[in-house]
């Protein structure tokens, strides 16, 4: 998802000279989606004996899913993307609540069946982005192979948690961490006072080298996705897991990185832990993801257009409905269940004002607009496909 860029477009020949560098060092796990829009470049790296060095992870987008043809053209598609005869690894992409009961009623867990009998894929999972019961109720609908789950030391409670990454590991799955660095964030703008408490350390490390050691330093995570787009980034990330074993921090590097994410938190402006007591809202509001983005935006600034395109790609996009803080009616039923006691209706008030415009207003119709001709430009593509 985050390979290298020109002119605001993917470049393709350093993309893929940086992709061949990292497999020949070593890394045998790629993933991508369908979503990313460059499985075609996957594609185009795994040629000259590429393919067989490495296992290849991508996913279905629920999102863009209303039948089960829909399924079937993009899954076709996916492999013609990838020149490939089967795929590894293969995920329903980003699910929470609302997407996997849509899932569910378009039976795509007979689908995964069906490919994985034919060889078409060798081991099925699923990405989640959702709440602690939709994370178990999933694991323990199906047979998976393995899960995608958001995990660093900052967002360590928010979604799956770790009583899904223990619950998961339990049950045989093996566990791929995403956002190890918050994308990048953890390691790119370090706040002066969170680099203080770094520099206390007798063991110095980069920001990004305690981010990954925390996530490789849990015995049930199998594979750790860092986003890594420079050459530098994959040098150091092969560095530190060459040498990272589970369990190797010592007590007083955790009670660093303790330190580091309690500072973090002082520096949110909502104080939300992100435990989801408040859930589920009447008017459909994501409470935590919109706190989540909130805090992101103040910690880690970017510009406003981005903030904006970031807050409604969650709150619109994944959710399949528009969950902004805006939509709050004042019923008070999340302040009253919350354990931090927090003045939400307020909250979500600064979040509707400071985090909503007119990108946030219009970004709905131009990903449904996008999604139709995407739809359209699938189906065209698997009929192609089928006519070879």
């Amino acid at each position: 998802m985050r390979l290298p860029s020109k002119n605001g477009r993917t470049d393709e020949e350093k993309s893929i000279k940086q992709i061949r560098y990292a497999i020949d060092q070593g890394v045998n796990y790629l993933d991508t989606a369908i979503a990313y829009m460059n499985e075609p470049l996957i594609g185009k790296a795994l040629q000259d004996g590429y393919r067989e060095k490495v296992k290849i992870a991508t996913k279905l987008p629920p999102w863009n899913v209303k039948t089960k043809e829909d399924i079937e053209n993009i899954f076709k598609v996916q492999l013609n993307n990838l020149k490939i005869e089967y795929i590894d690894y293969y995920m329903l992409h980003s699910l929470n609540a609302a997407n996997w009961n849509k899932m569910v009623e378009l039976d795509i867990l007979t689908f995964l069946d069906k490919i994985k009998t034919a060889g078409k894929i060798k081991n099925t999972g699923f990405s989640f982005h959702g709440d602690k019961e939709t994370f178990k109720e999933i694991v323990d609908s199906y047979n998976w192979d393995f899960c995608m789950i958001q995990y660093n030391y900052l967002d360590e409670e928010t979604q799956a948690g770790p009583a899904g990454l223990k619950y998961a590991s339990k049950k045989g799955l093996g566990i791929i961490v995403m956002e190890p660095c918050r994308g990048g964030n953890l390691t790119q703008t370090v706040p002066p006072e969170i680099q203080k408490i770094w520099d206390k350390s007798k063991v110095k490390r980069t920001p990004a080298e305690w981010a990954l050691r925390w996530v490789l330093n849990h015995p049930e995570v199998t594979c750790v996705l860092s986003g890594m787009n420079k050459k530098k980034h994959i040098k150091e990330n092969l560095k530190i897991a060459a040498k990272t074993l589970p369990n190797s921090l010592t007590e007083d590097e955790l009670d660093i990185i303790g330190k580091v994410r309690d500072k973090y938190r002082t520096l949110m402006k909502t104080g939300c832990t992100g435990c989801g007591y408040c859930m589920p809202c009447p008017c459909s509001i994501d409470i935590a993801k919109c706190f989540e983005i909130y805090d992101s935006a103040n910690i880690f600034p970017t510009n406003k257009i981005e903030t904006q395109i970031r807050y409604a790609m969650g709150l619109s996009v994944i959710h399949g409905k528009i969950a902004y803080a805006s939509n709050c009616t004042k019923c008070g039923r999340c302040e009253r269940q919350c354990p931090q006691e927090l003045p939400i209706i307020d909250l979500l008030n600064d979040v509707s004002n400071n985090m909503e415009g007119f990108i946030t207003k219009i970004f709905p119709f131009i990903f449904k607009t996008y999604l139709c001709f995407n739809k359209y430009q699938t189906k065209r593509k698997a009929r192609k496909i089928c006519r070879k």
